[in-house]
């Protein structure tokens, strides 16, 4: 039975509900206030992911009841990505401490890891490597770093968007390429999902994602890329390259900031796209510019990695090595100059 008909309708869906989430808002005075680490100056509407999460989680037991979707996967992505969406809700409406977040998250990251059976042998240099129960927690911190970063990354108009798009359409090309075709389903139906809130995002924001759609994302780009490794071992590398610029520009930041003794839990604008957004006065070309990135550079190195043409370490190194320039030139993690 053929459904790419949903698509449409998560994608209607989702563009009404954060509508209806911008009015909520408003009313109850949803408002993110500009702070240290915001590239925003005016109070603006937030919470708005939760439209994608409730578009996207909708139709996951629809698909899983007629069997297009597995019952493992869709627990994955309904119990970790919906708990860490709940945790985000409480941290939007006020505020939740750090080591509560972190232990509700490693919570979801440990439920998904069960749902999927862990982290499958890893496709290394040719050799398939399993790594047990260190490879189950290396997952696990991957998962939770993830989902962190992705909330540090949203941080001007659509960029997070844009980026979710851009690396669920890669996912999709990667199983209609490789032979897997009823698998692209769930990465397109979240980007649709995506793009009904990026409308009310991009090219000027009316309402943010919040920490429940930003989080939201993170974990479940994560649970895809590792439902792909379970397919093929070298579909998690191409995932890992597909979400490059996020994972770059936040990891670089961090370890610039920890070495430097920061207290890396305290709000910022340090990152490299924070950093471009105020040298060139738009948050729209930088999005862009991710846009650009995504689809010129690091979707061909995933595809050539994904269809078996080049290793995953060695295409995910070629695929970050400018990112990582771009970092540099920026100057991401170093503190912010008077203005």
């Amino acid at each position: 039975m053929n459904f790419w008909w949903l698509m449409p309708i998560v994608l209607i869906l989702a563009l009404l509900l954060t509508g209806a989430l911008r009015h909520y808002a408003l009313a109850r005075s949803l408002m993110d206030i500009p702070n240290a680490r915001s590239s925003h100056s005016v109070p603006m509407p937030r919470i708005g992911g939760m439209a994608i999460v409730l578009a996207f989680l909708a139709i996951l037991p629809v698909l899983a009841w007629v069997n297009v979707l597995s019952l493992s996967v869709m627990w994955a992505v309904v119990g970790a990505g919906g708990g860490v969406a709940v945790i985000g809700v409480f941290e939007d409406h006020g505020h939740i401490p750090v080591r509560w977040r972190l232990l509700g998250h490693f919570f979801a990251a440990i439920w998904a890891l069960f749902c999927l059976g862990g982290l499958p042998p890893v496709a290394l240099f040719g050799m398939s490597l399993d790594l047990g129960w260190l490879g189950h927690a290396l997952a696990a911190v991957y998962l939770v770093w993830l989902l962190n970063l992705y909330n540090f990354m949203d941080g001007i108009d659509g960029i997070a968007s844009v980026e979710a798009i851009c690396v669920c359409l890669g996912g999709a090309m990667l199983y209609l390429l490789g032979g897997h075709a009823q698998l692209a389903l769930l990465p397109l139906l979240l980007a649709f999902a995506v793009a009904g809130f990026l409308y009310w995002n991009f090219p000027t924001a009316r309402i943010f994602m919040g920490d429940a759609g930003s989080g939201f994302l993170g974990v479940a780009l994560g649970v895809l890329s590792l439902q792909a490794a379970w397919v093929a071992p070298q579909l998690l590398w191409s995932w890992l390259i597909l979400l490059g610029v996020f994972i770059v520009d936040a990891t670089f930041t961090l370890l610039r900031r920890l070495l430097r003794g920061d207290k890396v839990y305290e709000a910022h604008r340090s990152h490299a796209y924070q950093i471009a957004s105020r040298q060139l006065g738009k948050h729209s070309t930088v999005t862009l510019v991710v846009a650009a990135i995504n689809i010129g550079w690091l979707l061909p190195i995933a595809l050539w990695v994904g269809l078996g043409g080049l290793d995953g370490v060695s295409g995910m190194l070629l695929a970050y090595a400018p990112l990582l320039l771009l970092a540099i030139k920026f100057r991401a993690g170093q503190l912010a100059q008077p203005e």
